[in-house]
């Protein structure tokens, strides 16, 4: 599909691209998948032809990006660049993706899941990705209170505040009958909503506080299963009307995936109010919203050096904490409360070794190690490998993002393993 320029940006600065290509069925890594990219206003003519390593990705692309200040400032040019993607492997459909979103000074990380060739004819994998939010053209949220009356007749509400392992994502109005259901793993979830709703240019306290109003949202959904009591099988739709903006394909940043591994069990609270808070919010400058966090505001408290709580208190009140959810499901061990680094003997090693050793049998590209409950430079080196695939910061060390990235890769990975 070819899409029609709407505005003239000219790309006077940089950003970085990488792909990551797995396969539909068991998101293992397509090693040799071949990749062509392309300005999205000029398909035909391609830029750059890459193939993934062992781990399913490309090298990181520097490709032309708007002006910086574009997206520093309501109102400017469309502050991105749009990039098409082919992608091709053996055994493999091809998959089209049109409009990966590239912002100056940050990495944009693209996503391909490809359907094996003997699963038949399917409908199309190919993707298209509409204007980011901040740019394009979406209904407002419409207003709700923000903590929900319980304890109705037939009610459904869980008993203390859980960090979904999935997240059931209607692409569509909630009335929307023909509209697909997705299953999301939660942290997927949240760097998607936070890349189409902001934009990862801005600081890191402003980014931090809008991935706190968007966890503790999506959680209010989850622990009053909001939609399930109204007879809906999903948890929250991609409607911003109603919801969020969640888009089936597009691009996450990096900026943006490291702060959600960082604080993806916090939310808000008030006090003595026991479920998430359901903190709505607008732009501020095409909508405005009393009493809510505007996106372009909070962007200029960061600039301030506001800190993300200061930033949230300004628009939703003194009385605003941080509240952190004892249960993460899906999960066989919780964080340990300390790293894990050279030196280090424990069981909880020995268990972080175990899982890592599974996950080497896919990742290949990971060193061998010794499964002993002691931290030794063998293991470093492991942990910097899966650290560099998997978007953390390579530093060897299992902190607290590392033990849980750790954990969901192997789970998922132990769970297909169970499925062959």
């Amino acid at each position: 599909m070819i899409r029609l320029r709407k505005t003239a940006s000219t790309p006077t600065d940089q950003g970085r691209l990488q792909i990551n290509v797995t396969s539909a069925t068991n998101r293992f890594p397509i090693n040799n998948a071949t990749i062509s990219i392309s300005d999205s206003f000029e398909p035909d003519q391609t830029l750059e032809e890459v193939t993934t390593n062992s781990s399913g990705q490309s090298p990181q692309l520097t490709l032309a990006a708007p002006p910086l200040d574009y997206s520093l400032e309501a109102g400017s040019p469309r502050p991105y660049t749009e990039y098409t993607l082919r992608v091709t492997a053996p055994g493999f459909e091809p998959v089209l993706v049109t409009g990966t979103e590239v912002l100056p000074n940050v990495l944009a990380v693209q996503p391909i899941q490809m359907r094996p060739l003997d699963l038949g004819p399917s409908p199309s994998d190919d993707i298209l990705i509409p204007d980011h939010t901040l740019y394009g053209d979406y209904p407002p949220k419409i207003a709700e209170p923000e903590i929900k009356p319980l304890g109705e007749d037939g009610e459904i509400v869980l008993s203390r505040v859980v960090v979904p392992e999935t997240i059931v994502v209607h692409d569509g109005a909630p009335s929307n009958a023909s509209a697909r259901n997705y299953y999301v793993p939660y942290k997927d979830y949240i760097k998607n909503v936070a890349s189409s709703e902001i934009y990862a240019t801005w600081p890191e306290s402003t980014i931090t506080a809008n991935i706190l109003a968007i966890m503790s949202f999506t959680m209010n959904r989850v622990y009053t299963e909001f939609y399930r009591n109204r007879g809906y099988e999903f948890t929250i739709t991609s409607s911003t009307a109603y919801d969020h903006k969640w888009i089936y394909g597009r691009n996450i940043y990096e900026d943006i995936s490291r702060i959600v591994d960082d604080i993806f069990t916090d939310y808000l609270s008030r006090p003595d109010v026991k479920q998430p808070i359901l903190t709505q919010y607008c732009d501020g400058k095409r909508v405005t919203c009393p009493n809510w966090m505007t996106q372009w505001g909070s962007k200029n408290l960061g600039d301030q050096g506001y800190s993300p709580i200061e930033i949230l208190r300004h628009y939703y009140g003194d009385d605003m904490y941080i509240n952190t959810a004892e249960i993460i499901s899906g999960i066989p061990s919780s964080w340990p409360g300390s790293n894990l680094q050279v030196g280090t003997r424990s069981d909880k090693v020995r268990q972080m070794q175990e899982q890592l050793d599974t996950i080497r049998s896919i990742y290949t590209a990971i060193p061998p190690l010794i499964v002993d409950g002691i931290y030794g430079a063998g293991t470093e080196a492991s942990v910097r490998e899966f650290q560099s695939i998997f978007g953390l910061p390579a530093t060897g060390i299992v902190d607290y993002a590392t033990w849980y990235k750790i954990s969901e890769i192997y789970v998922a990975v132990t769970r297909i393993a169970e499925l062959v």
